[in-house]
């Protein structure tokens, strides 16, 4: 449990930096009107957590699956 509880971390923070720095890439602050640049950077890491989460989520996910799958060949 405790190595599965790690993965998990890891995974979370690795997928969210992944999203950060892809959301970064598209260089939406160009498009911002100065005065609005705080919020934007509060709704670029919200949406930076919440997509990289997803991923990560799912990618755990499939993982998990893989792993439950050698029960069906076992039999």
């Amino acid at each position: 449990m405790g190595f599965q509880a790690i993965l998990t971390i890891v995974s979370h923070f690795v997928f969210i930096g992944f999203a950060f720095s892809a959301l970064q890439a598209l260089r939406l602050d160009r498009y911002i009107v100065p005065e609005r640049q705080g919020k934007y950077k509060l709704v670029l890491v919200l949406v930076s957590v919440a997509l990289g989460f997803l991923c990560s989520e799912f990618f755990l996910s499939f993982i998990d699956n893989i792993r439950n799958l050698s029960y069906l060949f076992s039999k």
